[in-house]
């Protein structure tokens, strides 16, 4: 009997490990009775105005925003390219001009 493959990044090396399936190169599990279901557990990640963002948008900073350790501020209208989203209480992972790489909530973004 073939398993699926995982439905987070495609990798054949899934297992079973009970009732679940599980994903040794993403730690992804899902239920092995509900395969069809594999789209449920997807969080969906909103801006400040309630668009969907999705990896690769661009977005524009709504308020002025500290960087923690440093004296620099990510003003208000800061556009940012190629956003990528991950999980956790920061979001979104990008790259700022003149700053670099940060990680930024969505409440604090609108796309566009």
């Amino acid at each position: 009997m073939s398993l699926p493959p995982c439905p987070k990044c495609s990798s054949e090396y899934t297992y079973e490990d009970g009732a679940q399936l599980v994903c040794p190169e993403c730690a992804h599990e899902w239920s092995a009775d509900g395969a069809a279901d594999a789209g449920d557990d997807v969080k969906v990640i909103k801006d400040a105005v309630g668009n969907t963002l999705q990896d690769g948008d661009t977005v524009t900073v709504i308020k002025d925003l500290k960087v923690k350790g440093s004296s620099l501020v990510v003003k208000v209208g800061t556009k940012v390219k190629n956003i990528r989203l991950v999980d956790g209480d920061h979001d979104i992972d990008c790259k700022i001009d003149g700053i670099g790489a940060m990680k930024l909530k969505s409440e604090f973004v609108k796309k566009g």
